[in-house]
């Protein structure tokens, strides 16, 4: 329960950032309602949109909480990309199961160079 505290409280954190980052202030359409989520294969930010939580059933694509944010290893166009069905190992014990966080957030394209 603490990790699920402190990790609720990093990704609270990185909200408010993206929200205060003057890029993002920029957005006169509002684009996107989730977190900037960082692809490490196409060396590309995604705005995201989250849509809802999701029962722990079917495959999902694990997003890394960092110090610099949320990263994956797969976006739009690769193989492995499952279309925005995420967890977050919440519980630290790198396996997905009960104690971990599942989401679908979609990525909006196309990506970017910058945050």
């Amino acid at each position: 329960m603490k990790g699920f505290t402190v990790l609720s409280a990093a990704v609270l954190a990185s909200s408010v950032m993206i929200a205060s980052n003057p890029a993002f202030a920029e957005r006169d359409k509002g684009r996107g309602t989730g977190p900037v989520i960082y692809v490490n294969s196409q060396g590309q930010f995604f705005d995201s949109i989250v849509l809802t939580d999701l029962p722990m059933q079917g495959n999902f694509q694990q997003l890394i909480p960092t110090e610099n944010g949320l990263t994956t290893e797969f976006g739009p166009g690769n193989v492995g990309h499952l279309g925005g069905r995420w967890w977050i190992d919440v519980n630290g014990d790198s396996v997905m199961d009960a104690g971990d966080k599942y989401f679908l957030c979609p990525l909006l394209g196309p990506g970017r160079d910058t945050f």
